[in-house]
């Protein structure tokens, strides 16, 4: 999208070609654009519409109704911030006393949204003029205008004296390629720009890639790592008071119960963990009346602790990837009473099941080394027709591994791929439902 295409959409036939578009976004899009031409929506305004549209379809995962009056770019929606992520650390900036916040490279506003919903005064700078002229068109769809504005321009030149916290989320792709950025160095902007805003304001958060070398996280800052429903979607760094531990992983669970609990209604009592190690765990709700709940948990600890290790035993444990990036995997075992099989693998293995919302569990009812011929014919003599396939450690895909064992009959089975004291091993079992006893 340009300039151009954008003023087109802003006006009154583009709001009736994008009302058009939604209702035939989603199908095949050669009938999509015959369908708005044959309106009388010429076909670059259709184009656009059509784009937008898809757009916000696909955006609704991350922001929910709000998507439908949204403008998005391919790019931007790929490195926006979910809802549920952006609410959370806007509740922790405004509980922190934040009232003044610069978003530097705010890309189409999802942080900064999120933070004027909390009351926060927000300015944003992005350099690209396209992307600024839809996050301030994204401000004023929400109604928040007023609390959230945007300037073109570089974020390096930004005057931070004139807030009380920074949030910034550095480009991680390449302009043009799309191709993701994995150089901290190469980020936009660069990296001793953003690991020095801590020294220069009181309160600040960086957005950075899940996959960031600890190595390169400043000694006192908090790398808090966040999952969703079990995907692993962000990484940040808090600095100064901010900064509470030095490591934290956040476990959101937003499933189809949450949508559907009343507001107000409390979570679901019995699910905080207990014991040595545990760190803290709390329920949190979004800043936004009437947005629905969400389960949060949070393991925290230094993230330099190793995990015990141990035979492979009755019940196996597979951390959240939030956990396992925080470098908790220690600190989860301690909650668990459990250890690892191999020290370079992250499966826990434990005589008893406990309840953790930081993992998954399986019952394990066969170890053997891994031999093809041998799985087969035990599944065979189980009768089992349909597996799910872990692994960790392990290069087999499973893909082909699933063709290769020839499965037939009617009963499930989970097989773990993995190393158990350095040794290819296949492990056989059965899910635990929310961590208790197997029914």
């Amino acid at each position: 999208m340009d300039l151009d295409q954008f003023a087109a959409l802003r006006t009154a036939e583009g709001s009736a070609a994008l009302a058009a578009a939604a209702g035939v976004a989603g199908g095949d899009p050669l009938v999509a654009a015959a369908a708005l031409r044959s309106r009388g929506v010429p076909a670059g305004l259709a184009a656009a519409a059509l784009t937008q549209a898809e757009l916000r379809r696909r955006a609704v995962g991350k922001f929910g109704p709000e998507a439908a009056g949204m403008f998005l770019t391919r790019p931007g929606l790929e490195q926006a911030t979910r809802r549920v992520v952006a609410d959370r650390r806007a509740a922790r900036l405004a509980a922190a006393g934040v009232r003044t916040l610069a978003d530097l490279g705010c890309g189409l506003g999802a942080d900064a949204l999120a933070a004027a919903r909390a009351g926060i005064r927000v300015y944003g700078v992005e350099a690209d003029p396209v992307t600024a002229a839809l996050a301030a068109a994204n401000a004023e769809a929400a109604g928040l205008a007023g609390r959230f504005t945007v300037e073109c321009g570089d974020a390096t030149a930004f005057d931070v004296t004139r807030v009380d916290a920074v949030f910034c989320d550095p480009a991680r792709r390449r302009a043009g390629t799309g191709r993701r950025i994995f150089d901290p160095d190469a980020y936009s902007p660069p990296w001793d720009f953003v690991t020095g805003l801590a020294a220069r304001v009181p309160h600040t958060v960086v957005k950075v890639a899940p996959g960031i070398d600890h190595a390169r996280i400043p000694a006192d800052a908090e790398a808090e790592w966040v999952s969703v429903d079990g995907d692993l979607v962000e990484a940040a760094l808090w600095g100064g008071p901010l900064a509470g531990v030095p490591r934290r992983a956040t476990v959101l669970r937003v499933g189809p119960a949450d949508r559907q609990r009343p507001a107000g209604d409390p979570a679901t009592p019995g699910e905080r963990p207990t014991g040595p190690g545990a760190g803290t765990t709390d329920d949190h709700r979004p800043a936004v009346p009437g947005d629905p709940p969400e389960r949060s948990h949070q393991l925290t600890g230094t993230g330099d602790v190793e995990a015990g290790v141990g035979p492979v035993r009755r019940y196996l444990y597979d951390p959240d990837p939030a956990v396992v990036r925080a470098h908790l995997v220690a600190e989860l075992a301690d909650t668990l009473d459990a250890t690892l099989g191999d020290p370079s693998i992250a499966y826990l293995y434990a005589d008893a099941p406990r309840p953790t919302p930081f993992g998954r569990c399986l019952e394990i009812v066969d170890v053997l080394p891994f031999s093809l011929k041998r799985l087969r014919a035990l599944l065979r003599e189980r009768r089992v027709g349909r597996v799910e396939i872990l692994k960790r450690g392990s290069a087999l895909s499973p893909e082909q591994l699933r063709r290769d064992l020839r499965l037939a009959g009617e009963n499930p089975a989970s097989l773990v791929l993995t190393r158990v004291a350095g040794a290819p091993t296949v492990l056989v079992g059965r899910p635990v439902a929310d961590g208790g006893p197997p029914g």
